[in-house]
């Protein structure tokens, strides 16, 4: 592909609105072959129709062979940007702590399995992880989450250091509030965390061309995450102890 994608086939998950919409109509504008997913194939529908992408509607884990014969058999690359917001602590249920893995983590994990044999024999290939800040740092009032987009960018380092030397290119976007369904979603944790800084879906979708082009493993739309996670690795009670002063701020407005 080298620098540009125009010609490449696109796969975007999660489609239907917010970042997955943001990146779909990016691709498209570049000149890229895109295929939309998502569970809900009205919202898909009308996006195919306004960017000429193709809409493969269903579970973004069982729909990859459909959204590849779509593209005359070549993937070259995949955001994998499904995904959950699952608030709860600790005590959230089974099911909740289940389904966030199965989406957050999973649902890419399969999709690598199924696009890793032709990539490697290709000599290349681009993986698009939609993490979260969170995955790199925590996010109050919503464990299921955090410890899921954690996980999702543990394996999109996995895949790049595994991977890289054999053409596979890998990107996690990191950003903190995002305009989407997603943020209303978090409630008032989101409203005390997220808004104040929260960016429209566009400059992700700026983000991730930015880093393509330096071939640059994080994506992170808000440039400030850098230093938090630095912070917390450097000093990880300091910043504990900055989180949990958030944590009571929540707590003493009635968010938990």
């Amino acid at each position: 592909m080298g620098g540009t994608v125009r010609g490449a086939g696109v796969v975007v998950t999660g489609a239907g609105g917010g970042i997955g919409a943001a990146l779909a109509r990016r691709f498209a504008a570049e000149g890229a072959r895109v295929v939309v997913n998502d569970l809900d194939g009205a919202r898909i529908a009308k996006l195919a129709e306004e960017t000429g992408a193709v809409a493969v509607a269903g579970d973004a884990s069982l729909t990859l062979d459909a959204a590849r014969d779509a593209l005359d058999g070549v993937v070259d690359v995949y955001c994998a940007n499904a995904g959950l917001a699952s608030p709860g602590d600790a005590f959230a249920d089974e099911e909740v702590w289940a389904a966030a893995w199965d989406v957050n983590v999973m649902a890419q994990v399969r999709a690598a399995r199924a696009l890793l044999p032709d990539w490697l024999e290709r000599g290349g290939g681009r993986f698009v992880s939609t993490a979260s800040a969170a995955g790199l740092l925590t996010m109050i009032g919503a464990a299921p989450y955090s410890v899921t987009k954690h996980g999702a960018v543990a394996f999109a380092e996995w895949l790049s250091l595994t991977y890289r030397h054999r053409g596979v290119k890998v990107h996690a976007i990191c950003p903190q509030g995002v305009r989407t369904d997603m943020l209303t979603a978090a409630g008032s944790a989101g409203e005390l965390v997220l808004a104040p800084t929260a960016i429209e879906p566009e400059a992700v979708a700026d983000a991730l061309f930015a880093a393509m082009a330096e071939d640059r493993f994080l994506v992170l739309p808000h440039p400030e995450v850098a230093g938090f996670h630095q912070a917390r690795a450097g000093d990880p009670d300091r910043w504990l102890g900055s989180m949990n002063h958030l944590q009571r701020k929540w707590e003493e407005t009635g968010g938990a």
